[in-house]
């Protein structure tokens, strides 16, 4: 769909959709440690779904879309959370830099992203149209299509005249 981008369509279906497009294309390289690994000090357990590494690629690439330029360092902030100290205070704890740095290092090599001069990573030209693309799709499938929203829109008109009559 022409002038759909990431920022019009639900958060959570786009990574959903973008983590299925990673898998089902075959060129994300997968590491070996992926079900053994925890994601950050302060978890438990390692993830219970066995396509996290995907899903984690999804959604890095969309926040590199919202907001480029950013580095190893700044993922592990974004995916860190509460460290519990037992009956001591919790506090932040990071996130895995291994994890981030890998699941970059795989946008990379398809080309999806690229070093930014200023630091950091960003994404090319060719990532941003392939995530458009993608968002486009979850748009379409959405139920409130192109068509469906002008049928909504023209439905809406005819309640609002109906009750201007009366």
């Amino acid at each position: 769909m022409p002038g759909v981008t990431v920022k019009d369509v639900n958060q959570q279906e786009f990574v959903r959709a973008l983590a299925a497009f990673l898998k089902k294309s075959g060129k994300v390289k997968v590491p070996d440690w992926v079900d053994i690994v925890k994601l950050a000090r302060f978890k438990e357990l390692a993830p219970f779904d066995d396509n996290w590494f995907y899903i984690r690629a999804a959604s890095t690439a969309r926040h590199l879309y919202l907001r480029g330029g950013v580095g190893v360092g700044s993922m592990t902030k974004i995916y860190g959370g509460r460290k519990r100290n037992g009956v001591c205070p919790s506090h932040f704890s990071r996130g895995s830099k291994n994890v981030a740095r890998k699941v970059l290092q795989s946008l990379e090599s398809l080309k999806m992203v690229e070093k930014d001069p200023n630091g950091g990573r960003r994404l090319t030209s060719q990532g941003t149209r392939d995530l458009d693309r993608i968002a486009g799709q979850v748009r379409s499938f959405d139920g409130l299509g192109a068509k469906q929203e002008a049928a909504a829109a023209a439905a809406v008109a005819a309640v609002a005249a109906v009750v201007e009559v009366k």
